[in-house]
């Protein structure tokens, strides 16, 4: 079975250490997650590289995806070193996205972007490519950030990313475990995560659910009651952006995503959302 492009933002150890460069002037929490949070929601477009390495079936998955969107309406088209091509676009193919599969039969398929072939070993879907997720994090179920978990978020010290200043930004939270929870009425996996803030990979992973699973009133998940134990983002000092994203739980590290080569809302021409543009193979 081929691998679609995974989660589409990762770290590696080497885009996080040691600051010899400073950033221009100091910073405080309350600032430095407003400027993040600012710098996401301003986004129009994105092009970037995704370095990425998630925790599927208790073993690191690596993978490195070249990616194109752009916010609304949302289009995005991801390519894998395997030569795997994605492209979505919001209200064409049935919102289904195209997919290359780079292997046997090679040919272009249509398939649903949240469905279980196209979530396969992934934590997150084509849907939730760039930054949106982190945003969510700091802003918590609420919408406020008033909750106990992105309370724990703090400007922890400068760094380097891609030999560029940054800040860091940290979450330590040794109250993360896993709590029993009832399903409610009409509720889903997705619906159950937005409410813990805490991604739908682990509730599928922890109760051998599939992606496609429906739940039923009165249900008992066991669901992890934040998003990590402990969570480090790199913001770039000068756009305000992640550089990258690390999480580690219960079980040690979950997912790391670094973003390279980074151009952000330099407009995208609608023709490299189109599945005959050139050099594609869709």
């Amino acid at each position: 079975m081929f691998r679609f492009p995974l989660a589409f933002l990762l770290a590696t150890g080497a885009l996080f250490q040691g600051s010899s460069a400073t950033p221009a002037s100091t910073i405080t929490t309350a600032q430095l997650t407003a400027r993040l949070t600012t710098a996401i929601q301003a986004l129009k477009s994105l092009r970037c590289n995704a370095e990425a390495c998630e925790r599927i079936d208790k073993k690191l998955v690596a993978d490195y995806t070249a990616m194109k969107i752009t916010f609304s309406p949302y289009r995005v088209y991801l390519k894998n070193r395997k030569g795997v091509e994605v492209l979505y676009v919001t209200g064409q193919n049935n919102n289904k996205a195209w997919v290359y599969p780079a292997a046997f039969p090679y040919i272009t398929l249509s398939l649903d972007p949240t469905g279980s072939l196209m979530r396969k070993g992934q934590h997150h879907t084509v849907l939730q490519a760039g930054f949106g997720m982190i945003a969510d994090l700091l802003a918590g179920p609420d919408g406020h950030g008033d909750n106990a978990y992105t309370r724990s978020f703090r400007y922890a010290g400068d760094s380097t990313a891609q030999g560029q200043p940054a800040y860091i930004l940290r979450s330590d939270y040794p109250q993360f475990r896993y709590v029993a929870y009832r399903v409610g009425k009409n509720e889903t996996i997705a619906s159950v995560a937005a409410r813990f803030s805490c991604g739908e990979y682990r509730i599928i992973e922890r109760n051998d659910l599939s992606v496609d699973s429906k739940l039923t009133e009165g249900q008992v998940l066991q669901v992890p009651n934040a998003y990590g134990r402990r969570v480090i983002v790199v913001v770039d000092a000068k756009t305000y952006l992640p550089a990258s994203v690390t999480v580690y739980d219960d079980q040690g590290l979950y997912e790391k995503y670094a973003f390279l080569n980074t151009v952000a809302n330099q407009p995208i021409p609608l023709a490299e959302f189109s599945t005959d543009y050139k050099g594609y193979k869709l």
